[in-house]
């Protein structure tokens, strides 16, 4: 498993961009996805063996001018921008964030007073591994019956990658399973033993269904979105998600899903039984 997280996410960002994007002519017998490493070095006005140093891992320290230019270059996102930092600081030995502080399990009683306001919406709290600490009873008669909630410590990213149960629940598992690995992969990943020895164990269980995505993706999971589910009791559901991060010291997730269409509202109303228009679906909401 690569540890070159940071040259990773500049050569992913780098093939996502296209010349025209950035003003650069499209020729006919362009050979490399996105931006060639001679572009983006020109654009970030470094040179071109600089930049592949830090694709190739030799060079992890890149200077804040340069971590902007190169951001500047490769139009990233605030989140992404925050990412690329957080990147070149993971590289440094021993450096942590969160210094020897486990996963939070902890639930604070105004979040769980949160979560009460929230029913009958399906909602649940999950920390940096994936570890489900705490849901609305909407989420339960959603998550339950697939076997989400089953054990002691429920796991998302576990259940996903290790439960035969999970690729039946989700039509689209592997944007599913993309999402998990992005969602490990936020901060310095393996600089945190925690995060690293959920990682060790899916690669050990899962192989290259895991390993692979490590590989391939530069972290950063939507927080946003549309989530199709099977459920067992009401068939197909199409859940529109949003993700709210709690304070930096909370270290936790919450996550709520509202009906994206008529179909799924109905559907949740049954599950809920409770009158119709108890969670109106949203409009104007897109896959993806």
């Amino acid at each position: 498993m690569s540890d070159n997280e940071l040259g990773m996410f500049l050569r992913l960002r780098r093939e996502a961009v296209t010349p025209a994007e950035v003003g650069l002519p499209t020729g006919p017998r362009r050979r490399t996805p996105g931006l060639r490493r001679a572009e983006l070095a020109t654009l970030a006005g470094v040179s071109v063996e600089y930049v592949t140093r830090l694709e190739q891992g030799r060079d992890r320290r890149p200077s804040a001018q340069v971590i902007s230019a190169l951001a500047d270059a490769l139009r990233l996102t605030t989140a992404e921008r925050v990412h690329l930092h957080r990147l070149t600081k993971g590289a440094e030995p021993g450096f942590s964030c969160r210094g020897d502080a486990g996963p939070a399990r902890t639930v604070r009683p105004t979040v769980r007073a949160l979560l009460d306001r929230l029913e009958p919406a399906p909602a649940v709290l999950l920390n940096r591994l994936g570890d489900i600490l705490a849901h609305t009873a909407g989420y339960e008669r959603l998550a339950g019956p697939v076997g989400l909630l089953d054990g002691s410590e429920p796991n998302l990213a576990r259940f996903v990658f290790t439960d035969p149960r999970a690729r039946t629940a989700y039509p689209d598992w592997a944007h599913v399973a993309d999402e998990q690995v992005a969602a490990l992969k936020q901060g310095p990943f393996r600089a945190d033993p925690h995060v690293a020895h959920l990682a060790d164990e899916l690669t050990v269980i899962t192989g290259d269904a895991f390993a692979e995505r490590v590989a391939t993706l530069p972290g950063l999971p939507r927080s946003s979105g549309v989530t199709r589910l099977r459920h067992p009791e009401v068939g197909e559901l199409r859940l529109a998600y949003e993700t709210l991060e709690l304070p930096a010291d909370d270290d936790q997730r919450l996550i709520v899903h509202l009906p994206a269409d008529d179909a799924t509202s109905a559907a949740l109303d049954r599950l809920t039984g409770r009158h119709p228009g108890a969670l109106r679906a949203l409009r104007a909401v897109s896959s993806g």
